[in-house]
């Protein structure tokens, strides 16, 4: 089984922006060791922006325009794989870099190609070193932090577990900047809230994240079937103890018992949302208890416009998203048949507006993860 490891940009590059030789090779020697264990490692890697930085040092420090960003990225970026080429091979592998956007997850022709090329590089023997690429990537079709794209990683290769690497143990009960009491919590089930409100903001002036994103990302890994640690990048050994479950190396989210097929994980993390249609209470219930199809019967509301086949949320009248998924009908042609039952539809209508295939339900009773081993801390 694959494994994906995500590290953060605190912890590939030094106080001045550099990227660290010596971080990176603890990283190489303990994925080689996964290797030669047959667990092949897909690495998720930030840093980029920062060593862009630090290489151009522009007037006025780290500039804050996407567009400026951008650039100093495509300067880090072979600043930053030139290391980890230098650490891998030196331990008999090589790296092999792939830049992924948003768009090569939101079209299902490209995301099936990512996913044979990331095979066929493990096939090869080489480390599929991984970043967003940020030299093409606008406000809208960013990933935003690459905790994100780590998880979706971890879905399109069916990863075993996915190791978040940060500057930090893992989650604490409380802000452990702030708190001195603040406890490690060590497991924590995937669909739980309870902690959302001391996962903190960004950790470090490097990086786009912080353990809100973590924790978001560990939440979609758990949909797809997998377990995600959160530990810190510098504790010895600590990918080889995330995998192998070491009591103690940080936080687990437990997966939910069962794995979202790769379709609908695709539907559910991997497309954005191009609508949004609000259904009534029996709606909501059909779709969360029975896992039915959409019907426009059920629908009081389109509150954003769509197009045929296209993506879109769908809400419950307080608001909360409960499912997702790709539409037979487009919103103008939907509005016409709003609270109709399907048999007054006409012939060339879709029974559905969206399929039970088609969608994937995210909160209730579809959302059970499975139950805990051992305790967490509270």
């Amino acid at each position: 089984m694959t494994v994906v490891v995500k590290i953060g940009s605190s912890s590939v590059t030094g106080v001045d922006g550099l990227v660290d030789a010596a971080a990176v090779g603890k990283l190489a020697a303990e994925i080689v060791q996964l290797w030669r264990a047959g667990k092949p490692t897909v690495v998720v890697t930030s840093g980029a922006v920062t060593a862009g930085v630090a290489a151009a040092n522009p007037a006025g420090g780290r500039p804050t325009d996407t567009t400026t960003l951008q650039a100093l990225s495509t300067i880090g970026q072979p600043r930053l794989m030139r290391v980890y080429d230098d650490a891998l091979s030196g331990e008999g592998l090589f790296a092999a870099q792939v830049l992924l956007s948003l768009p090569d997850f939101g079209a299902r022709h490209q995301y099936l190609h990512a996913r044979e090329t990331i095979r066929r590089l493990i096939e090869l023997g080489a480390v599929p070193v991984i970043n967003e690429n940020d030299a093409v990537a606008d406000d809208e079709i960013r990933f935003g932090d690459n905790d994100r794209l780590a998880a979706l990683v971890a879905n399109l290769v069916a990863a075993e577990c996915l190791v978040l690497l940060t500057d930090t143990e893992g989650l604490f009960d409380a802000d452990p900047r702030r708190s001195a009491d603040a406890t490690l919590v060590e497991q924590v089930v995937a669909v739980d809230a309870a902690f959302d409100g001391v996962a903190g903001g960004p950790g470090s002036a490097a990086g786009s994240g912080g353990m809100a994103s973590k924790l978001a990302a560990a939440r979609m890994a758990a949909w797809c079937g997998v377990r995600t640690v959160i530990a810190a990048a510098n504790r010895p050994g600590v990918v080889a103890d995330a995998v192998r479950g070491t009591p103690g190396v940080g936080t687990t989210i437990l997966p939910r018992d069962e794995r979202l097929s790769a379709r609908k994980a695709w539907i559910a993390f991997a497309l954005p949302a191009r609508g949004r249609v609000v259904v009534d209470e029996g709606c909501r219930r059909a779709l969360v208890e029975r896992e039915a199809s959409l019907l426009p019967a059920g629908v009081v509301e389109i509150s954003a416009a769509f197009g045929r086949e296209d993506p879109i949320e769908i809400a419950a009248v307080d608001g909360t998203v409960i499912a997702k998924g790709i539409t037979r009908l487009g919103s103008d042609r939907a509005a016409e048949w709003l609270g109709r039952r399907s048999a007054d539809l006409p012939a060339d209508l879709a029974g559905e507006l969206v399929h039970r295939d088609d969608l994937v339900v995210l909160t209730g009773a579809a959302a059970r993860p499975r139950s805990p081993r051992g305790t967490a801390p509270r």
